[in-house]
Parts: C-alpha cells; structure tokens; sequence
C-alpha cells in the first residue's frame, strides 16, 4: 500500500514544510504496511485549474494534470498536512482536488493540521465536506499541533510524544482503513 503524504501550502516561509518533512521521516520509520512518499504542491506547481473538460471524464490535456492524476491514482491513503488560512483550508488545496475526481475514490485521508491556537482545526473540518464528495473516507485520527512555532528549530518541526504517539494512532488506522477499502478501489 503506498501512502502520500501531501503538503498543501505553498507559501512562501510556509510551516508546512517542516511539518511535512517530520511526518513523512515519522511513517516511513512507522511499520503499519505503507510504502510512504511525500508530494509538495509547491514543487508540483499546479495552475488555477485549467482543464477544459470535466475531471469525471479524465480527458486531461495539460502534463501537470496527467502528473497529478498518476500520483493520486498510485496512491492508496493520504495524509494531507495543512495549515488553517482564515479559518479554512488553503485555495492551493481545493484547487488541487478539484483538478480531479476518479483518482481519489475510495482511500482514507487524515491530516496533520497546524496553526495558532486551533492548531488547524477549521481547516480539517472545512475540507471533510470536498474530501466526502470525492468519495474519500477522512478518519478521525489526526495530528493537531496547536502554536507550531513552538516546535519549531533551526527550520525543522521538532515533534513531542504527544505528536508522535497520535502519528503513530492516526498512521494504524489509514492502514486498516487502506485495506478495508481496497475491494472498492479495484472495482472502481
């Protein structure tokens, strides 16, 4: 099973990085039975979505597109690590999902969410709503890091046990729920 660990923001001087670098490092040491890879949407440089077709239809006609498509199709779970922008998830995330809609059916998503005191709450919850219409199963096990820049040194995310101990819950569970859905991959 190949988890993808998606960093979501793309700002310039963005936590997320960071975040994502220690989680990606976290599930590839973890052994629940995931081969794990990290995307970035700020190195895959997707446009405002640009596509004249529908997605539903996969008649892509731009590379990046058919980039994007290859790495969502391959992957069977995913963690997205997002920040919270004015109390939702960020536009380069929507964007990133609306680009397509047959490769994300049937995988389970969690997050690692971060922010100020919230910790990135508004944004996961925001984004149950596109992630359910997609088909996906977001779980209820996740990594919350309230005030982030407290665990940050020297540009790297410096996780507590308490961060560690709900990756490690949150990673057992994408991989039961992996398995469980895959029948429902394949006769997709």
């Amino acid at each position: 099973m190949k988890l993808n660990v998606i960093i979501t923001s793309t700002r310039p001087g963005r936590v997320g990085k960071p975040v994502g670098d220690w989680i990606y490092a976290h599930a590839r040491e973890n052994e629940v039975g995931f081969d794990t890879v990290l995307t970035d949407l700020a190195e895959l440089e997707l446009p405002m979505l640009d596509e004249p077709n529908h997605p539903k239809a996969q008649k892509y006609q731009h590379e990046h597109t058919r980039k994007w498509s290859e790495i969502v199709e391959g992957s069977d779970a995913f963690v997205l690590v997002i920040p919270e922008y004015n109390f939702t998830m960020p536009a380069t995330l929507v964007n990133a999902l609306d680009y397509l809609y047959n490769e994300w059916a049937y995988k389970p998503v969690s997050f690692v969410s971060y922010g100020g005191v919230s910790g990135g709450l508004r944004s996961v919850q925001s984004s149950k709503g596109v992630l359910t219409a997609l088909r996906m199963m977001p779980i209820p096990e996740q990594v919350t890091i309230p005030m982030v820049f407290d665990y940050l040194k020297d540009d790297a995310f410096v996780a507590e046990d308490i961060h560690k101990k709900s990756a490690d819950t949150m990673l057992a569970e994408l991989a039961k729920w992996s398995r469980a859905l895959k029948g429902l991959r394949e006769a997709a």
